[in-house]
């Protein structure tokens, strides 16, 4: 296995609308990242995943992107990210920035000549269909709900919108579009950023656009709208023309990827991506219905997704590993006890997810173990996803109390309120009106507070990232599932020549027995890392782990 620095790195996610204020509009910005560089580095991070700061209209928060060039006002200038670039590398860290180029904004100048006209040299840099029957062109449906088709009336047709109305997807087969977005990203190469996060790169390739025949939208995801036949060709290209001659990390994330179609994005012979987000164990909840029909997720199906996962990456690819980040609820409230178990459950994900082979991603909040948020009024929701499938369910005179308790859980915004820097006015986030409010528990959770206790979620992260910093192994280590079947507790080895080492974790309320058969009677145990202050130890050849306890124990 290739040893390479993206892969020993831990990775901070920064969602800069909501990360810090500089200047008291209520919008996070660039100055404001600039003024956390010292924070972000004293968790031992090594990346930072920096989200869109590009010129848009912020229909879908940035992800909707006007000018590729510049950046939006409401974040800083140029000259700002210079300064946060280079303030990334005088600290020792890399900075990866989000490349998305499934779909543009529609104020796009490219998209603005491509609807001025059927004959346009820009008309195909987009997907432009003439309706059927009255209708869109097929009966394919938006992420965000709703037909993924939008009526122009100046040309009359129809132009493919996965996402919003606002973000027209690209024509991947046009060749003089690929060009120029390769040229884009040369430009920002030659500014020297470390990488890109490539947003829905899965979705690039398109198929023939006929009608979906899945009940379910997941399943439409990966036999329709991803994996198209040319997805290779137009990475590999990229990887040619534009990455092959830096030393960079890409990660793309990858709706639809199946553990069958995983490899052939990631592996190291192949040219394409160092890592993918694949959301096998991002979905586990999902109901029939989709996110907002979620059910209780499965600890043994959890296990197995990261086991064979694991054990396909190990044939030449990388996994990345994450629990959250700006698309889904916050990690303790989704996977964890985020009541009477707060800082035990944060503290034991924070554990899996620095013990096992892969990148670890670590999501802003999380490292203070933020929750999810509970408005009342969808009024005080900002995401078009959320107010897409309420205006819909209300339309249909659904039930919009489930719904609400649904959001509550799953909607994307739970992620995006402000972080919560100490306890004052909107958690020291600004000393403005923030673009969305902040969670009322900002007093109790916040980073000035733990800063200070010994005993912090946010100090145990520190812990965390320097226990696999010192112990190089955990890195590229062999990763193995103990008794994959037991519902209750996720417990595995690390092996490798040098070294091997033991991780469980109760996810439950109860103190559980636990026995581990390969424990050798003249190995040592040395305890690295754990939630509790007086962890579990072997007595009678089995454990007592107390409710949401990790340890982490080296075999000697």
């Amino acid at each position: 296995m290739k040893r390479t620095w993206w892969k020993e790195g831990v990775i901070y996610q920064v969602y800069p609308r909501s990360f810090n204020d500089s200047n008291g509009d209520g919008i996070g910005d660039v100055p404001g990242v600039i003024e956390k560089l010292d924070y972000i580095k004293s968790l031992g991070i090594d990346i930072i995943w920096l989200c869109p700061v590009y010129k848009s209209p912020n229909d879908d928060n940035g992800y909707d992107i006007a000018d590729y060039y510049n950046i939006m006002d409401e974040f800083g200038t140029m000259e700002d990210f210079d300064r946060l670039l280079a303030g990334v590398h005088e600290r020792g860290m890399k900075l990866i920035m989000d490349l998305v180029v499934n779909h543009t904004s529609d104020e796009n100048a490219w998209f603005v000549e491509s609807r001025t006209s059927r004959n346009n040299p820009k008309r195909d840099y987009y997907i432009w269909k003439d309706g059927k029957n009255g209708g869109p062109p097929n009966n394919w449906q938006s992420f965000f709900g709703g037909d993924a088709w939008a009526y122009d009336e100046q040309t009359h047709q129809y132009y493919l919108r996965l996402f919003t109305k606002k973000q027209p997807d690209l024509n991947w087969e046009n060749e003089a579009m690929r060009k120029d977005v390769h040229t884009m990203m040369r430009y920002w190469m030659d500014k020297g950023i470390d990488g890109f996060r490539m947003d829905v790169i899965s979705l690039l390739s398109k198929r023939n656009f006929e009608d979906t025949n899945f009940l379910g939208f997941n399943e439409t995801i990966e036999h329709v709208y991803a994996n198209g036949p040319k997805i290779h060709d137009y990475l590999q290209e990229m990887h040619r023309e534009v990455l092959a001659d830096h030393d960079v990390m890409t990660v793309g994330e990858g709706p639809g990827i199946s553990l069958q179609q995983g490899l052939n994005y990631v592996h190291e012979d192949r040219n394409e991506l160092s890592m993918i987000f694949h959301f096998d164990h991002m979905f586990i909840d999902h109901g029939p219905g989709g996110k907002f029909d979620p059910v209780k997720y499965d600890l043994v199906h959890f296990k197995e997704i990261f086991a064979q996962w694991d054990k396909l990456m190990v044939k030449g690819g990388w996994s990345s590993l994450f629990l959250g980040n700006h698309d889904f609820p916050r990690m303790v409230s989704r996977f964890g006890n985020d009541n009477d178990y707060h800082a035990e459950s944060a503290k034991a994900l924070a554990l899996m997810l620095l013990t096992m082979r892969g990148t670890p991603y670590i999501y802003q909040g999380d490292e203070i173990g933020m929750t999810n948020i509970a408005f009342d009024d969808i009024t005080d929701y900002r995401d078009i996803e959320t107010h897409n499938v309420y205006r819909s369910i209300k339309e249909q005179n659904g039930d919009l109390d489930k719904l609400m308790a649904a959001i509550h859980w799953q909607g994307r915004d739970n992620a995006r309120t402000p972080v919560q820097w100490d306890a004052s006015a909107n958690g020291g986030f600004t000393t403005g009106d923030p673009w969305i409010k902040v969670n009322s528990n900002y007093s109790d959770i916040n980073v000035a507070l733990q800063e200070h206790d010994e005993d912090s979620i946010l100090n145990f992260y520190r812990q965390a990232v320097a226990c696999r910093k010192t112990h190089g192994e955990l890195v590229y280590a062999d990763f193995e599932v103990i008794d994959v079947l037991n519902p209750r507790v996720f417990a595995y080895w690390r092996r490798s020549d040098e070294a091997k080492y033991l991780v469980l974790i109760n996810f439950t309320e109860d103190t559980l027995p636990f026995a581990v058969a390969e424990l050798d009677q003249g190995e040592t145990m040395e305890m690295l890392l754990a939630n509790y202050a007086s962890p579990t130890t072997l007595v009678d050849g089995r454990f007592e782990l107390k409710p949401w306890e990790a340890v982490l124990y080296q075999i000697n």
